[in-house]
């Protein structure tokens, strides 16, 4: 245990008293960590993009079975100027409301913070729940610009 000692004494002596890392060494671990990141970054944020694609349409599919209870309580879907909004709290046309049919109590806000949009009738069902995505807008290749629900 004195050699241990002896040998740091030394050493803290030897570079005059201060300990740390030296700037090379600095520079080397920043470069180091740059190129860690250079290379996860792109598969981390495909990852982030790929789990909000899946949240829409889990969310989607979600207030999907949500309209169907409705239909079936009420023989008919929510009209478009009602829109999901009739899933949470009672429209003035529905005799037969037995809801919330969401357990939220909320209509939820697609992942991107924007609402999902409704179209009844659908151009392949009878209604459409929709997220413009990534994008906010229509149109666009990527797998996120464009969410719909399933045709029935």
């Amino acid at each position: 245990m004195t050699m241990k000692l002896a040998v740091f004494g030394r050493r803290k002596a030897r570079r005059g008293g201060q300990d740390g890392f030296t700037l090379v060494e600095m520079l080397v671990v920043i470069t180091i960590i740059g190129l860690i990141m250079a290379l996860v970054g792109p598969r981390v944020l495909g990852y982030l993009t790929e789990s909000k694609v899946k949240t829409a349409k889990i969310q989607i599919e979600s207030l999907s079975a949500a309209l169907d209870l409705y239909y079936l309580d009420n023989s008919r879907y929510p009209s478009q100027s009602e829109g999901l909004n009739a899933l949470v709290q009672k429209p003035a046309s529905a005799q037969f409301w037995n809801g919330p049919y969401l357990k939220t109590g909320t209509v939820p806000a697609d992942p991107w913070g924007r609402p999902y949009l409704y179209k009844i009738p659908g151009d392949h069902s009878a209604y459409e729940i929709a997220s413009y995505g990534a994008a906010g807008e229509a149109g666009g290749a990527d797998p996120a610009s464009m969410i719909k629900s399933a045709s029935q």
